[in-house]
């Protein structure tokens, strides 16, 4: 029981800072970057779970963190177009009648599950095709690349669909709530970080249960696991799926709290961003994941605050410097003054 204790302060002391110290004293704006912070924190818990728990470097979370973004903006648009209406990018792309893909996201309920399901079913398949074939290491990375670099192709084509490159944006309104008010993002920031709560609690739980144990076995040794009767292939879909799952749901979040979904968010280069913040955070510990994903998200607002010429230089220097100083992360350093702490 003491020690059940002593593992859980860690935790109870970030989510009284979290929930409680961070709406108390940081102006609406901070609070703001702070909630994106945590969306991307989401992201990174998953990619925690698949690539630092399950050995699966994925390239692509951005694929479904998009899918969960676009299902969550389209019941946004179609809520502050009205009975009949269309959104505004639909009007000055000559759209003249609503799209029958849009008409089911005029249901809060439905677009919410779908940015889950959608994401989840999207990884069901292609983890089911792909992990059956025995797609592992630099492959299966440069599939998760492809995918999302296809994606963004995709989306900027449907000009009169998704809105194209400028993807969608001007959201005035969330379950009735006017989504400029202070009240309102604070509100947001409250959900966003217990989301994240609840899903870090869940997934530690899962890593800790007798799947966890064969999913860090597959990691190590998927052939021997294999030899003794276990499905790898059905280990690794189930993994990907959660953490596909988990991208759809930052994915919703982030729309209402940032305002704009777009195909620059979700691409090639957003996704390799997060996979870089889960390995500053350490790949190997959940909250490595998250707290990588958001000392990566503050480190890129105050270099980009300060230095807008060079903030990219600085951002990289960064992860060079903890790569170099710390291997297995952030998690990994402080678990090492840890230890020498208790020698």
């Amino acid at each position: 029981m003491r020690d059940l204790i002593r593992r859980n302060v860690p935790f109870a002391v970030v989510a009284a800072v979290a929930l409680v110290a961070a709406p108390l004293l940081l102006e609406p704006f901070r609070l703001g970057l702070l909630a994106k912070y945590l969306c991307y924190a989401i992201v990174a818990l998953g990619i925690g779970l698949a690539w630092g728990k399950g050995g699966m470097l994925t390239l692509g979370q951005g694929v479904f963190f998009g899918l969960g973004g676009y299902a969550m903006a389209m019941y946004l648009k179609l809520t502050e177009a009205g009975p009949g209406g269309l959104p505004d990018f639909m009007v000055w792309s000559g759209v003249e009648e609503l799209p029958a893909l849009w008409a089911p996201f005029a249901s809060p309920v439905l677009a919410l599950a779908m940015a889950v399901l959608a994401p989840v079913a999207l990884a069901v398949v292609l983890g089911t095709l792909v992990f059956r074939q025995r797609v592992r290491g630099a492959y299966f990375a440069i599939l998760t690349q492809a995918l999302a670099a296809a994606l963004v192709i995709l989306l900027v084509g449907q000009q009169g669909l998704t809105g194209g490159t400028n993807g969608m944006t001007n959201f005035f309104e969330l379950f009735g709530q006017d989504l400029a008010e202070d009240s309102t993002q604070r509100g947001l920031y409250l959900v966003t970080a217990g989301v994240l709560g609840v899903l870090y609690l869940a997934t530690r739980q899962l890593v800790n249960s007798r799947f966890g144990r064969l999913l860090v076995a597959v990691r190590d040794g998927e052939d021997r696991v294999r030899f003794l009767g276990y499905d790898p292939a059905l280990v690794k879909t189930v993994t990907f799926a959660i953490s596909a799952g988990m991208a759809g749901l930052a994915g919703a979040l982030f729309v209402p709290v940032v305002g704009i979904i777009s195909p620059a968010l979700l691409g090639v280069v957003p996704s390799l961003e997060l996979v870089v913040a889960v390995a500053v955070g350490g790949r190997h510990a959940l909250a490595g994941a998250v707290l990588g994903a958001v000392v990566m998200g503050y480190a890129k607002t105050a270099f980009s605050e300060r230095f807008a010429d060079g903030w990219l230089y600085l951002q990289g220097a960064l992860f060079i410097l903890v790569m170099t100083l710390a291997p297995k992360g952030i998690a990994g350093l402080l678990g090492r003054v840890r230890r020498a702490r208790t020698a």
